[in-house]
Order: structure tokens, then C-alpha cells, then sequence
């Protein structure tokens, strides 16, 4: 038998854990001195208390634990429970860190205003241009939003085209269009220039952008989830220049791709304009 502390030291557990647990019915000793009160264990206790610790640490409460115990759960099942926690954990951390990458890059933004310089945009007129691309939804404008979007409907794009025999003539496009009054899900347009016919067995839609009069353009270097700051510059000078937006904008990738590291992309951003 094990005094509650000699137990306590073999399962690397506290004192204190060890009597709640008893109290709660968890994990009883398997003797208490009637006349001092003290708890005495068996080392066979050992097995018990092990599974109890890893299923709390899994994130189960201590009632689900006793349910668990209970029904004398064995290795294998605790491996494959474990298992399944390391991937919930593994999607809960990735899925802060791009939180975190969320706030710094709109931190960035924040810090930029004022500075990026208007005279940056050029007006210029955008020439009719038709594309292959292909579309899907996304909840909002936010990177999180697009970025899971837009990157396998790229690649999708890439490969439909290779089984076409279709070969890109220009550098990729995207343009986004806002629902019914501007609410809800927006559509994403990924693109890319061609010269080809429209066909019925394509697995991709071709499609002629119209020529743009005027459009405000500036280029940004890096990653897209950076972008912010770019647009906000766009924004304000359209604005002051006594203009307003026309159409959906243009995102005209002209150094991208999957094996290119963001930071070395070079976006040229374009807003379709006509005088306020």
C-alpha cells in the first residue's frame, strides 16, 4: 500500500489533486484509516489515475473522465483520442496565429496612414482583355476570407487549362463583385488573359472583360494580406480628386504564384473611376 503522498509522488500528481478527486469519486483510495483519516493506495490505482490525467489534459471535463474511466477505456482508444486532440489543438493554434498576422498586418495599416504617397496612383485606361477563370464565394473582403478562396480556384484554374491545352498569355487577374444590395457573400473572379474560343466541354468559363475609360491605379509590393493600406491611399484619392468608384476593381498579379514568397509580389491595384 502507498501513503496519499507516496501515491501522489509515483503518479507526479499534488496532494490536494488526489483528495479532490476522492471527494468527487473520481479516484477513491483503497483504504482510509479509520481511526487517522489517512488514504491508502494500491499501485494497480496507478493505471486509473494515468488515464484520468490524460483525458482531463485532453480537455474533457471530470465528469466526462469518470464516464470514460468507468467504461474501462483502454490504449488504443486513449491514442486515438489523443490523436484527434492534437489535430483540434493544431487547427485552434494555426488558427490563432493567422489571427495574430490579421492584427499586425491592420496594425501596419494603421501605421501607414498619411504616409503612403498619392502620387503613387496613376489614371489610365484599362484595354478590353478576355480571360479564362473560374469563381467561387467568400464571406467577406478579409484575407481570411479571400485567401482560402482564391488560391485553389488558381490552381484548379492552372490545371483545367493545361488538360484544354489553353496557355495563359498574361499575368493572373482577379475582380470581386458585391451581391444584390452589397450584403452578403461576395463572388470572386480568378483569371487569367487568353487567347482562345469559348467551348462546351471547358472546365472554365471565357470571358471578355470590357475596357475601363479611366481607372486609379497603384502598385503594391507584398504579401495581399497587406493590401489595406493601399486600398485605404486608393480610397482617399479618389475621393479627393472629386471622383467615385465604377465597377468592380481589378487586382492584376504581376509578380505571383505559389512558389513566389508573398513579400515579393507585386499587385497592381485598380479602381474603375468616373467623376462624383
Amino acid at each position: 500500500m502507498l501513503s496519499i503522498g507516496d501515491f501522489a509522488r509515483h503518479g507526479r500528481v499534488s496532494v490536494r489533486m488526489l483528495r479532490h478527486y476522492d471527494r468527487i469519486g473520481l479516484l477513491r483510495p483503497d483504504r482510509v484509516d479509520a481511526a487517522t483519516g489517512y488514504r491508502y493506495y494500491r499501485a494497480a490505482q496507478l493505471a486509473r489515475l494515468n488515464r484520468v490525467i490524460a483525458l482531463k489534459e485532453l480537455g474533457f471535463t471530470l465528469d466526462q473522465v469518470q464516464s470514460i474511466v468507468d467504461e474501462r477505456v483502454n490504449a488504443e482508444e486513449l491514442r486515438g483520442m489523443l490523436r484527434l486532440r492534437q489535430a483540434e489543438l493544431a487547427a485552434s493554434i494555426s488558427a490563432e496565429r493567422q489571427r495574430l498576422n490579421f492584427v499586425e498586418a491592420r496594425l501596419r495599416v494603421i501605421e501607414s496612414e498619411g504616409h503612403m504617397p498619392s502620387t503613387d496612383i496613376v489614371v489610365k485606361s484599362l484595354p478590353a482583355v478576355r480571360i479564362a477563370e473560374l469563381t467561387g464565394t467568400a464571406a467577406d473582403f478579409a484575407p481570411g476570407s479571400i485567401s482560402p478562396v482564391i488560391g485553389p480556384l488558381y490552381d484548379r484554374l492552372f490545371q483545367n487549362l493545361g488538360r484544354a491545352g489553353v496557355t495563359p498569355a498574361g499575368p493572373t487577374i482577379a475582380y470581386y463583385e458585391l451581391p444584390e444590395g452589397e450584403d452578403g457573400p461576395i463572388t470572386i473572379h480568378a483569371g487569367v488573359p487568353v487567347n482562345a474560343e469559348p467551348a462546351a466541354d471547358q472546365d472554365f468559363a471565357i470571358v471578355d472583360l470590357p475596357e475601363v475609360p479611366q481607372a486609379a491605379t497603384l502598385v503594391h509590393h507584398g504579401s495581399m494580406m497587406e493590401v489595406g493600406g493601399a486600398f485605404q491611399t486608393l480610397a482617399t484619392w479618389v475621393e479627393a480628386n472629386g471622383y467615385r468608384t465604377s465597377g468592380p476593381h481589378r487586382e492584376y498579379y504581376l509578380v505571383a504564384g505559389p512558389d513566389q514568397d508573398q513579400k515579393d509580389w507585386v499587385t497592381e491595384l485598380q479602381e474603375p473611376i468616373i467623376p462624383a
